[in-house]
């Protein structure tokens, strides 16, 4: 982790603020050219489509992810959430068809989300824990109680109320993208309408600034981490309804790319910069480039290479290196 801030560095790069603000969307729009110009394919509706729908889920979760990443924490929970809220969905909803227990099963995802939420950020605040270290240990307590409550199985959910999320379509697009542009709205008007927006930005640019000036640190990152944990539990009911069932392996593989379209996006790991809007580009980046290597054929091992290096170049580009003292 970076630390001491320096004024210098902002005064030597006065372009700088320009470059990571326009960056995420011109490598989105050279990507979308490149791999245009590679595979006729990849402009095509249908394709445009199945990126769309790919990154639905990923957008639902990286909007919890920033909102933590703004205050200056991580948030490592995401797949034990994802685990335990898509299994406590599958029991609830049980051998249930009707809309009714659909409805149910959602929210008590969203709420068991919430809840982890909760524990990480009471703990976090309360034991002064490292955030990364509080929500490495719910990950892990998340995938434990996902497999206690599943018997380390898989619960089927064959309610086409909720899977009519991932089959059913609406102006051409799954319902599932238009549920994530609505939690993309909303998470907009939190960050710019809400005092609770205001103070994620203020404690990201200083806890002991935000705390002279009168805003309760310690509650609001409680909330925040509540707040991320909804989202993460949003994200798996969105994924259930996609794969049909609910296991502790249903996070698996999710966290890693997540932070990437964070990070990716423009949100400082330093916290108190970045932006939903641009959060969701991130998320466009790493599934257009997903999806482009793979039309082209590219091997597996590769693609996780070139993702490597596109958060290294994110997060070097984010941070302000002339401005910092000390690098741990």
């Amino acid at each position: 982790m970076a630390s001491t801030h320096a004024g210098a560095g902002a005064m030597a790069h006065p372009f700088l603020p320009l470059i990571r603000k326009v960056a995420p969307l011109a490598v989105l729009v050279l990507l979308c050219i490149g791999f245009g110009l590679a595979s006729e394919n990849f402009l095509s509706l249908g394709n445009l489509t199945r990126i769309l729908s790919s990154a639905a889920i990923p957008a639902v979760l990286a909007i919890g992810v920033s909102f933590v990443i703004l205050t200056g924490g991580i948030d490592l929970s995401v797949e034990g959430v994802i685990a335990v809220a898509a299994v406590l969905l599958a029991s609830v909803i049980g051998d249930q068809a009707g809309i009714g227990a659909s409805l149910a099963g959602a929210a008590a995802a969203i709420l068991a989300g919430a809840a982890v939420g909760l524990f990480s950020g009471t703990v976090h605040v309360a034991l002064k824990i490292p955030s990364f270290m509080v929500t490495l240990g719910a990950w892990f307590i998340g995938i434990g109680a996902a497999t206690l409550i599943s018997g380390g199985g898989t619960l089927a959910i064959r309610a086409s109320s909720l899977r009519s999320l991932a089959l059913t379509r609406l102006a051409g697009l799954p319902l599932s993208v238009w549920i994530a542009v609505l939690a993309v709205l909303l998470a907009v008007i939190i960050q710019r309408r809400t005092r609770l927006g205001r103070r994620i930005y203020a404690i990201g640019g200083g806890e002991d600034l935000a705390a002279l000036s009168g805003i309760p640190v310690r509650r609001t990152k409680i909330m925040v981490f509540m707040l991320a944990g909804a989202f993460y539990g949003l994200g798996a009911v969105l994924a259930a309804a996609q794969l049909g069932q609910g296991n502790a392996d249903l996070g698996q593989g999710r966290l890693f790319m997540t932070i990437t379209a964070v990070v990716v996006g423009g949100t400082s790991l330093l916290g108190g910069h970045g932006n939903v809007l641009n959060v969701m580009i991130g998320v466009l980046v790493v599934a257009v480039l997903a999806n482009g290597m793979i039309l082209l054929g590219i091997p597996p091992y590769l693609q996780q290479g070139v993702q490597g290096v596109l958060i290294i170049a994110a997060v070097a580009l984010s941070l302000d290196r002339a401005g910092l003292r000390v690098v741990k």
